[in-house]
């Protein structure tokens, strides 16, 4: 049976899944990342040219200072280690999202990582950083209303394809699965245009303890579902 060429993932439950292993939230985020690189390794190896993952969204900057700090440490020293898994894996990595925010030290690591991984092409690993869906679509109408101003764009040539060259995730496919671990119903505010036609699979299993197991089980689940577009059985 087919496999889902791109799997979107919303990664919850770091902070519950320690709380309740009587530990801080941080023990839960460490844990974490540390399964984000085993599930990629997964993904590659099950057929998955495309895998993004939600890891830090533009409204986790109300958290507590000390556990934005944390996560703003873990994902410099994530950044190392990915350099080197993109390097073993033949992997590409782009981070979506303002990274404007970030710290230049986060932002050169980010460049870095970016520019080495370009020219891998055997799996496509996205980490949406500072990202907030509606933050990427004001962004690309922004982008887009200069270059009508400039006369780069005509207003009949504004499409949804010529829209979608605006996002973050220009030149990437949509995704066919979205996955949401933890329990927690809704999509906040990630990849809201690009999860139109998308299948969504949510587990009560959180973050932490989503392993090559949970993911055959939602790629089976995505696999036994009829796919229709505009109302006609595909």
């Amino acid at each position: 049976m087919k496999v889902p060429q791109h799997v979107a993932i919303i990664l919850d439950g770091n902070g519950r899944w320690a709380k309740s292993k009587g530990m801080p939230r941080n023990y839960g985020h460490k844990a974490g990342a540390k399964n984000v690189e085993k599930i990629c390794d997964v993904a590659g190896h099950m057929g998955i040219r495309y895998l993004t993952v939600y890891a830090f969204s533009t409204e986790n900057w109300s958290r507590p200072k000390a556990e934005v700090d944390e996560l703003m440490r873990l994902l410099g020293s994530y950044m190392k280690t990915c350099l080197k898994t993109a390097k073993k894996n033949n992997m590409r990595v782009r981070v979506l999202g303002d990274i404007s925010r970030l710290s230049p030290q986060l932002q050169k690591q980010i460049q870095e990582l970016e520019e080495v991984s370009a020219q891998y092409d055997g799996f496509h690993f996205q980490i949406a950083l500072n990202y907030g869906s509606r933050d990427e679509m004001l962004r690309a109408m922004k982008k887009m209303y200069q270059d009508l101003e400039d006369g780069n764009l005509k207003k009949e040539e504004i499409t949804e394809e010529a829209f979608s060259r605006y996002l973050d995730t220009a030149d990437l496919p949509d995704p066919d699965l979205l996955i949401r671990t933890s329990g927690e119903l809704r999509l906040s505010n990630y990849l809201l245009w690009q999860l139109a036609y998308s299948e969504f699979y949510f587990t009560d299993v959180p973050w932490p303890d989503f392993d090559e197991e949970e993911l055959k089980k939602a790629v089976a689940a995505y696999q036994n579902r009829e796919r229709r577009y505009g109302g006609l059985m595909v």
